[in-house]
């Protein structure tokens, strides 16, 4: 199973090589990494091929013209770069120790997608942490005890602890989901209506539900640590509404996604 790894990011050239740098410390590589900028600057360009120059696996920079928060239509023009049987998507501001990659491959499942947990990362953290952090016991213990790491009982992989599974939106977070390409391809990707922050994972959600998938989570693997940001982010009345229709509606495909006209569903 071919696996592409879809990194989002804007403007964060900081945090986007702290991650980078965990993606080559993984056990399992990913088979490509595709980064998908949403109107990025240079550095973030220079970041790129630089990394692109050193991983042992293709790097697609996917960008688009900065005009505000278009998460869902960057991730689109990601995922038609990328090649990968099996798609996994994380955010630019999210280190993954390095069992991230292969974990997420074990348990794929036809019929599931994986919605991963995270970690937070606070503000007096963030200078310190790194790839050789997240990837150290003592450090993540230190840290723990210290205040420096909150949701600490994910901080613990244990493989041997089964999965579970649910049809429900709570938890939906695309900072670490994943799920085979056909399934994205059924439902017609991410719904590029979403503009500014927010809902367009659970709208994602809600229609894999519809299509007949199952969310597949596991509380002690594939989890990520979250570098804290500064933010104001809140759901736009508009994003909302159109996560209500979503619901409402009982179709799986929507209208704006890989494909720009969808006759039904």
């Amino acid at each position: 199973m071919k696996v592409s790894l879809i990194i989002t990011t804007y403007n964060s050239p900081v945090a986007l090589q702290k991650v980078l740098d965990s993606v080559l410390f993984q056990k399992r590589r990913p088979d490509e990494v595709v980064i998908a900028d949403d109107g990025s600057g240079e550095d973030t360009a220079e970041i790129v091929r630089t990394f692109g120059g050193k991983a042992s696996f293709p790097v697609v920079h996917a960008w688009q013209e900065n005009r505000g928060f278009r998460a869902a239509m960057i991730r689109n023009k990601a995922v038609e770069r990328s090649s990968g049987d099996y798609l996994i998507i994380l955010d630019g501001d999210c280190i993954i120790n390095r069992h991230f990659v292969g974990d997420h491959a074990a348990l794929a499942e036809k019929g599931h997608f994986i919605q991963g947990k995270r970690i937070l990362v606070n503000r007096r953290a963030l200078s310190l942490f790194d790839f050789r952090t997240a990837n150290s016991a003592f450090s993540l213990l230190r840290l723990a005890l210290t205040g420096g790491i909150s949701n600490v009982h994910h901080l613990v992989r244990m493989p041997f602890f089964p999965p579970l599974s649910n049809r429900k939106l709570k938890g939906i977070k695309s900072c670490n989901m994943s799920f085979f390409r056909e399934d994205l391809e059924a439902v017609n990707g991410f719904n590029e209506d979403f503009v500014g922050w927010g809902n367009e994972d659970s709208e994602l959600a809600c229609r894999f539900f519809t299509y007949g998938l199952v969310k597949k989570v596991h509380p002690f693997m594939m989890v990520c640590f979250h570098l804290w940001h500064p933010t104001n982010k809140s759901v736009s009345t508009g994003n909302r509404q159109l996560l209500q229709v979503t619901m409402a509606s009982g179709e799986y495909a929507c209208k704006k996604g890989l494909r720009k006209t969808v006759r039904g569903s």
